[in-house]
């Protein structure tokens, strides 16, 4: 009978192939997280109920590069101060005029429906028969956007920390992954 011959394992080249995988990698991960995708995890209940607490996923970068913003896209935003990630709703774009009155959006004095808006959430959140309080007028400058959460009477956005840079959002769109159930791209 022929013996198998023992190969030795040469543990340098071993250990050399595994940093390299681990390098290619690392960069592969760098360069996706910088220039095509973001991941998110929804922190609260400001985006409730269309994005729920907890939710894990990615936002899209590159679609942020290649469109820009409009109008009602979800956004992810940085605030440096805080080192914290928001998702918001863009609501007010550059050089708009924006305004809530009488739970109505006014974009340039104009009436602008929210769709996205759950019609039996916001009635059952209503507070003395609003759902967004009153605000603004707020002049937006040409590198300023206006954001604010779903959830209108639970949300930190805009109204409390003013208009957004354009630089401090990174990202737009979610695709939630996780929880199942949540699953889906908004």
């Amino acid at each position: 009978m022929e013996e198998k011959k023992k190969e030795s394992v040469n543990w340098g080249k071993e250990i050399l192939d595994f940093l390299k995988m681990l390098l290619i990698s690392a960069v592969a991960v760098f360069l996706c997280t910088q220039f095509l995708i973001r991941p998110v995890r929804v922190e609260g209940d400001s985006m409730y109920p269309i994005l729920h607490d907890g939710s894990v996923g990615f936002s899209n970068i590159l679609t942020l590069r290649l469109q820009g913003l409009q109008r009602f896209d979800i956004a992810i935003v940085y605030i440096e101060e805080r080192d914290e990630y928001l998702v918001k709703r863009v609501i007010g774009l550059p050089g708009e005029t924006v305004e809530v009155r009488e739970d109505q959006l006014l974009i340039n004095g104009e009436v602008v429906e929210e769709p996205f808006l759950d019609s039996e959430y916001r009635a059952s959140q209503s507070r003395e028969g609003s759902f967004t309080a009153d605000f603004g007028p707020v002049t937006l400058g040409m590198d300023e956007v206006f954001l604010m959460g779903d959830n209108r009477p639970y949300s930190s956005d805009s109204r409390r920390y003013g208009a957004f840079k354009l630089d401090q959002i990174k990202a737009k769109d979610v695709v939630v992954l996780f929880p199942f159930q949540w699953f889906g791209i908004y």
